[in-house]
């Protein structure tokens, strides 16, 4: 039985609400649950989930959405009474001791000091908020979605008049004056500015800099549409190279981003070259240019890349990278697996990280789906079945409605790994694990049952499953990098160096198990769909 509530003018973050849901989910008697905010996407793919358009009329995204599905209607009852105490406990506490102020205006008041707002309401009010705290000499981080184009242009001009820096909308990863914000790690200060438009881009490359033996000075991210649409025009990425141009304590600047418009990436690149500064800049997905003879500008062509030479320019030496002997590796465990297992599959979490590995493996095989693909060809029908070569960001829209980000709640991806561990065509299992602030408390601890899981089934069925893993942290995250790396190796993983080694190994053992003499993946991909 499946029946949902709405409570107009009832707003809760999205932390707290996943949280909750995530409550519901495991109690007693309830087989799904979803406590969400009414915005268009949540309603949506709660009426694609069975619950009925009558009582989801008139949502709002200010309005709670509470969806269960019970076994009967007492269930559901107790299930809705659960709920209201939880929200309702939610209300009195807080942190104890702690002034909670109700307004912008309140909020300054208390920190007069302060000169950055981060805001993370529904898109519908974020802006209004984000505005006021232009007006008052505020840089924004906007972490709010569903904020629309319109609005991001017009904030991002108004800050521009301000001398103010608004990063976002949907912008969760920061790193400033050594103050992580939001999804980031701890590393070390340093002379490297990095303005990323992508989160896990941001992180992988801050934690291979500081585990290269270098440190940041600000690592700022401006929103995933800050450059890939045109209209926006990189007014935050350009903003940011101006603000590390004029800043001290940074002698080198690196640039990360998804796939950029083609006019906005010449004003970033010709923003770089007059910048004054050693440069570094990686646009996923796209082809690396000739370097110009004389140019302080270098291109990467990966987000390790990225790392190695903005520590090279910022040390004067080039890092040390851990660097396993791949075509070693990949002869070895492609010679274990079975006949017939040829297919791999890479169950990320991470937006920027599962694009540069789809990016990577698809230009190998041309035949790589995904829920992230640009190729209409290669878009996965149902996200939430894998079919041939897939790699899947499991922190799409389409997975996280009413469900916490499964950089904080793990159950999504192992649901996954669980559901598709029979498939007797998988040859090789492809993961990110994603530490840090915001993130679960033991990711690799709470991924590896599903592995062990899925590796046992490829054994009984007369295969070998090798799984491949990369660690984005560092030692100074409250998980503890190496533990995390410690874990995933005593379950039998592969843990490489960084999120490219990794898809770069498990492509090579996909195409020494597809055609050993040749070593070309080709288009088997295409072949034998599940």
């Amino acid at each position: 039985m499946k029946k949902a509530i709405v409570r107009k003018d009832s707003y809760f973050d999205s932390v707290f609400l996943m949280q909750l849901s995530k409550g519901l989910k495991t109690s007693e008697g309830v087989i799904d649950a979803v406590v969400a905010m009414g915005t268009p996407m949540n309603l949506e793919l709660l009426r694609g989930m069975g619950y009925s358009e009558t009582e989801l009329e008139g949502a709002t995204p200010n309005d709670l959405v509470t969806a269960v599905e019970c076994p009967d209607a007492a269930a559901v009852e107790e299930a809705f009474a659960r709920a209201t105490e939880l929200l309702a406990r939610k209300k009195k506490s807080g942190p104890a001791a702690q002034a909670l102020p109700a307004s912008l205006d309140a909020a300054v008041e208390l920190l007069p000091g302060a000169n950055l707002a981060l805001i993370s309401l529904p898109g519908i009010w974020a802006a209004r908020e984000a505005r006021k705290a232009l007006n008052k000499g505020l840089h924004v981080m906007l972490f709010s979605d569903n904020v629309s184009l319109e609005d991001e242009i017009a904030l991002k001009t108004l800050g521009r008049e301000k001398g103010l820096l608004v990063m976002g909308p949907d912008c969760g990863t920061a790193i400033i004056d050594g103050k992580p914000l939001c999804f980031a790690n701890v590393v070390s200060e340093g002379p490297i500015g990095v303005v990323a438009a992508s989160g896990t881009g941001l992180q992988e490359v801050t934690c291979l800099i500081d585990r290269f033996g270098s440190g940041i000075s600000q690592g700022i991210g401006t929103g995933g549409r800050d450059l890939k649409n045109e209209k926006v025009g990189g007014i935050a990425m350009l903003m940011g190279i101006d603000a590390l141009a004029r800043d001290a304590a940074t002698s080198v600047i690196a640039i990360v981003s998804k796939p950029p418009a083609k006019a906005v990436a010449e004003r970033v690149v010709a923003a770089l070259e007059t910048a004054g500064k050693n440069a570094v800049v990686h646009f996923i997905g796209m082809d690396t240019p000739a370097r110009r003879p004389g140019s302080r500008l270098r291109y990467a062509g990966s987000l390790e890349e990225t790392a190695a030479l903005a520590v090279e320019l910022a040390t004067g030496r080039a890092p040390k990278i851990d660097d396993q002997n791949l075509d070693e590796i990949a002869e070895r465990e492609a010679k274990r697996l079975a006949p017939g297992q040829r297919h791999l599959r890479g169950y990320y979490t991470g937006g920027t990280v599962a694009d540069e590995a789809m990016i990577l493996l698809h230009r190998l095989t041309g035949a790589v789906y995904s829920n992230n693909q640009t190729d209409p060809a290669f878009a996965l029908p149902d996200p939430k079945v894998s079919i041939g070569h897939t790699i899947v960001d499991l922190g799409d829209d389409v997975f996280t409605v009413g469900r916490p980000h499964p950089m904080i709640d793990p159950s999504t991806r192992t649901e996954r790994i669980l559901a598709e561990k029979d498939d007797p065509s998988i040859a090789v299992i492809l993961v990110d694990v994603v530490l840090g602030y915001g993130s679960h408390e033991d990711p690799g601890g709470a991924l590896v049952p599903a592995l062990v899981e899925a590796r046992e089934a490829a054994k009984t069925r007369g295969g070998y499953l090798p799984v491949i893993a990369s660690v984005i942290g560092t030692p100074g995250d409250f998980q503890g990098r190496a533990s995390q790396v410690a874990k995933l190796e005593a379950a039998g993983c592969i843990v490489m160096s960084s999120n490219f080694r990794a898809a770069t190994l498990a492509a090579r053992i996909v195409a020494k198990a597809s055609s050993p003499s040749s070593g070309n993946l080709g288009h088997a991909g295409k072949a034998g769909h599940k």
